[in-house]
């Protein structure tokens, strides 16, 4: 009763204050005890400021929490940091941690080349068979999954070296996905003229194509094999001259030749997405 009209404020005490507070004591007890000629009137001195309480003011009266308990929460916490596992869902990734952990026989780092030079031999229009698994997927923003034959006898109809000699992938950022080991991101920018015949039919423009960014990534097997590309994905709609379109669709569409259907044009908003957009702004 005595203390009920008394407002309580306790000071704060940060983390590292309290556990430079806790290792110094700590450190004063240790230097006690292995020194053998001390009085025992100074051992004791020493053990009773081990325990003696730490003291937090508050306005009006005080309260105090044992040393003991402050030095015990000061250790548990520098175990725990230093033992812990990697947080495989947080807001930032420890990715090399993560990694780290990986059961897939190919590590990181050969993974990546392996990528890059399967990519060097796509790039050419090489894909020999024996790269690719018979589970094989290819699969863009709109197209796919197409299997393997599938794939290569679509990716060559379109001829793309032919009606682009100087095309470039510019292919760069390549990681290993922190949570699917097996998995190469990348990301790609098409760059060329359009000097030559394309697909067998479409004339020289002399327009130079450059796409918008757009991710990519190979999934392997433990036999090293691709099972799975993926190409195509926007990062940016707004960048280059292919419509925010990815792969060949963005291609087509730069040379003023887009192909017949909606998927392979730039994005348009429907008019059901207008109405709503008109009705937010009448509600401001």
């Amino acid at each position: 009763n005595t203390f009920t009209h008394l407002t309580l404020k306790p000071i704060k005490i940060s983390k590292m204050a309290a556990a430079q507070s806790a290792l110094s004591v700590v450190s004063r007890c240790a230097l006690t005890q292995k020194q053998g000629g001390a009085s025992t009137n100074s051992l004791r001195q020493t053990r009773a400021l081990c325990r003696a309480p730490i003291v937090h003011k508050c306005r009006g009266f005080k309260t105090s929490t044992p040393r003991s308990h402050v030095i015990t929460a000061a250790a548990s916490t520098e175990v725990s940091e230093s033992t812990s596992a990697p947080e495989k869902y947080a807001d930032f990734l420890d990715e090399e941690a993560l990694l780290a952990q990986s059961t897939f026989p190919i590590k990181p780092d050969d993974l990546i080349l392996k990528a890059k030079d399967w990519l060097k031999n796509a790039g050419q229009g090489v894909y020999e068979d024996s790269s690719m698994s018979d589970d094989f997927e290819f699969v863009g923003p709109v197209v796919g999954p197409l299997g393997k034959e599938e794939f290569i006898s679509a990716i060559g109809s379109f001829r793309l070296k032919d009606g682009v000699p100087d095309l470039t992938g510019n292919m760069h950022h390549f990681r290993v996905d922190p949570h699917m080991h097996n998995r190469v991101w990348f990301t790609s920018i098409l760059r060329g003229t359009h000097t030559g015949t394309l697909a067998g039919r479409f004339e020289p423009t002399g327009i130079e194509v450059v796409s918008t960014p757009q991710t990519c990534s190979l999934t392997f097997t433990e036999q090293g094999q691709v099972k799975e590309y993926t190409i195509g994905y926007p990062m940016d709609r707004r960048l280059g001259n292919t419509g925010g379109l990815g792969g060949v669709f963005g291609l087509f569409y730069a040379i003023g030749s887009p192909l017949p259907f909606p998927e392979a044009n730039p994005w348009k908003m429907s008019k059901r997405y207008r109405f709503f957009n008109l009705i937010g702004r009448l509600m401001r």
